[in-house]
């Protein structure tokens, strides 16, 4: 069915009518496994968009309570769990609401200065103990686990680029990526930092958002970003910072392979996943 604002303003009417009078409106951008909605000045409503985000709901409403007090940053903290109804299947949140631009070249004021404090969160979210936390799986996509489960999808996407990418240099990251892993114990993941889920005031990191693939294991999906959005100073600034060794810096190119290489699939001309997959081999190749 379509989740749109409609439909988020009949669920929360009927489920929390102590919050019919506020406003409600889309946010600008949205991502895909949610459909999100500020609701008056202090709250936001998130739907997941289909049944396989489903199981994220149940995790955030009970873990980023207990994770947002030991964070340097701003995190999401559920105020109330909405229930199926209306012919929508899915639980959903009502979160506190955080100010801030999604991140973007335009707003980051020092990229360097911007992926240091993006390390300090990261480092501070591994040192929380994980021990009881959900780990890796259909819930998350498997980030944290091992890149194994995603080998087949690999290989078939380098078949179906064909000639479009350098096969070679792309399955020597891959089997470097793989020939490791994460020999500590497991530790707290985001899973999924991208610029979509960093938000920005003032030119600096303000909050981090959407943790519906979070999850405890391998910290290496978690340095994506610095082929995706860091160069230069502010990539070995951010790996510095991460204090990870290099097998984990290895595993995490293979992720950014995985998802650079996917993405042109379903969109051959996509210019971020291209120069993502550049700056992933180029990385390799310096290190080679």
């Amino acid at each position: 069915m379509t989740v749109d604002v409609h439909l988020a303003r009949r669920l929360v009417d009927r489920q929390f009518p102590q919050w019919a009078g506020l406003s409600l409106t889309p946010v600008p951008a949205q991502g895909c496994d949610n459909r999100t909605f500020r609701l008056g000045d202090t709250l936001s409503v998130r739907l997941p968009s289909a049944y396989s985000y489903a199981a994220q709901v149940d995790k955030e409403q009970c873990w980023l309570p207990l994770l947002a007090p030991r964070l340097p940053l701003p995190v999401p903290v559920p105020v109330a769990c909405g229930v199926p109804g209306l012919g929508y299947p899915h639980p959903w949140s009502v979160l506190r609401w955080i100010p801030g631009e999604p991140a973007s070249t335009g707003l980051i004021a020092d990229l360097t200065t911007f992926a240091f404090d993006l390390a300090a969160f990261l480092v501070a979210l591994r040192r929380i103990d994980a021990t009881p936390g959900p780990a890796a799986g259909r819930h998350n996509f498997f980030r944290g686990g091992p890149l194994e489960v995603y080998a087949d999808e690999t290989v078939r996407a380098l078949d179906a680029l064909g000639s479009a990418v350098p096969r070679d240099a792309a399955l020597e990251v891959w089997d470097t990526a793989r020939a490791t892993t994460w020999p500590a114990d497991p530790v707290w993941v985001h899973g999924d930092v991208a610029l979509g889920n960093l938000l920005v005031r003032d030119g600096r990191l303000s909050a981090v958002i959407d943790f519906g693939s979070s999850g405890v294991g391998d910290p290496a999906c978690d340095t994506v970003i610095a082929w995706t959005l860091l160069y230069g100073p502010s990539r070995e600034a951010f790996r510095t910072a991460l204090g990870l060794d290099d097998a984990t810096w290895a595993r995490g190119r293979g992720w950014a392979l995985w998802k650079a290489l996917i993405s042109l699939v379903e969109q051959p001309g996509d210019v971020g996943a291209r120069l993502t997959l550049d700056a992933v081999l180029a990385d390799h190749m310096r290190e080679s």
